[in-house]
């Protein structure tokens, strides 16, 4: 892959993938009639300079511009009500997310609602919803700015309730974006934190959709080819980054969400609950559950575990291998062991318990897990 040119890619959404892909947003809205675009994004990115010159940019060729950023960081139900609101209120024709994922299941969730005011949750997937999506949605753009989720491809958000915290999905193919800009410049300035915990949520991402028990050979593939441009990059990117780890970081974010269509698993049940419960980043929250989840898998599903070894190119193709590596990842790029290290006390344990097991990814883990699993887990990492 050359790394200063732009490529696009169809499958199905059209993604513009390439260092300096951004500065095509002001002539695609032209192409399209779009004058009028609401972006949406959050507190921290409205005051970055690559933000100020996207919104300059789109001034500068006469397209008006309005900026909701009031959101929480892991999004909640009154985001997408104020987002709305706002939008109503200054007559926009189109959505603009530009984020991470938080970022962008907010403007999708607001995609969705402008045309279908039920109570958002009718449209949770989770029970069936998804048939009241009969309208249409504005036209959405994605501009993904972390390699993490890869929401940016997507066709759901995820939103919690304000009060009780309890996650919903919101789920429809017609909230695919029209056109994803993914630009690997926009992720260079990110501090290494926010790289790291977002780049292991797009390993987990890869690793739990290749693991998931559904058969689907076509997102087998992609996750094993996504967990190879992690290995190839994470550490450089966290670490002492450049526009090549950058770039496959970018890619591999993406591809880790077109793979978990198939499924996700035990680690994404155990971390929900930190996210709900205490606020954690989402990322972090994976990136300390991995390897225990990782673990629990491994009696069984042998095979597995040796072709993910093989594509990090481990010396012993084990499952043990395969969690020696993710703890070894961990301590390179600053990421705790343990759940304490993360505000988690064992007072929380029963509470985070009840939470995973109702929780909407692990009926896909490759094996079974009880509400005892979920404790025991917990109590490990702890």
């Amino acid at each position: 892959m050359t790394f200063n040119k732009i490529y696009q890619y169809n499958f199905p959404t059209t993604i513009r993938f390439g260092a300096g892909s951004v500065k095509e947003l002001s002539a695609y809205l032209k192409a399209n009639d779009l004058h009028k675009p609401l972006i949406v994004t959050d507190s921290i990115i409205v005051q970055l300079p690559f933000f100020k010159e996207i919104v300059e940019d789109l001034k500068k060729h006469n397209i008006s511009v309005e900026v909701f950023c009031d959101t929480h960081k892991n999004p909640v139900k009154s985001d997408v009500y104020k987002g709305v609101e706002f939008g109503d209120n200054t007559s926009r024709d189109s959505i603009i997310g530009i984020g991470g994922g938080a970022a962008l299941d907010i403007a999708r969730a607001i995609a969705l609602r402008v045309n279908h005011r039920e109570d958002l949750f009718k449209y949770d997937d989770l029970i069936g919803g998804d048939i009241y999506v009969t309208n249409e949605v504005p036209h959405f753009i994605a501009i993904p700015t972390t390699s993490g989720t890869g929401s940016e491809v997507g066709r759901s958000a995820i939103i919690a309730d304000d009060e009780t915290h309890h996650k919903r999905i919101l789920f429809s193919p017609k909230l695919m974006a029209k056109i994803v800009f993914a630009d690997p410049l926009l992720t260079m300035d990110l501090p290494p934190f926010v790289t790291a915990a977002t780049g292991m949520d797009a390993l987990t991402h890869n690793m739990e959709a290749f693991l998931a028990k559904n058969l689907h050979p076509i997102c087998d593939g992609i996750a094993l080819e996504g967990i190879s441009l992690i290995k190839d990059s994470l550490e450089r990117a966290t670490n002492n980054p450049d526009l090549e780890s950058r770039s496959k970081m970018m890619m591999a974010s993406m591809m880790g969400a077109i793979a978990f269509q198939k499924g996700l698993g035990v680690v994404h049940s155990l971390a929900h609950p930190l996210s709900s419960l205490l606020d954690t980043h989402h990322g972090l929250a994976n990136a300390v559950n991995i390897p225990y989840g990782m673990a629990f898998n491994i009696k069984g599903f042998e095979d597995k575990f040796r072709r993910i070894a093989r594509a990090l190119d481990l010396k012993e193709e084990t499952g043990e291998a395969v969690v020696n590596y993710l703890f070894e990842l961990n301590s390179k790029i600053n990421i705790p062991h343990k759940l304490r290290d993360i505000g988690v006390r064992e007072e929380h344990i029963e509470t985070l318990s009840d939470m995973a097991i109702a929780d909407f990814a692990h009926p896909n883990n490759p094996k079974p897990v009880t509400r005892d699993d979920f404790k025991s887990l917990y109590l490990k990492a702890l």
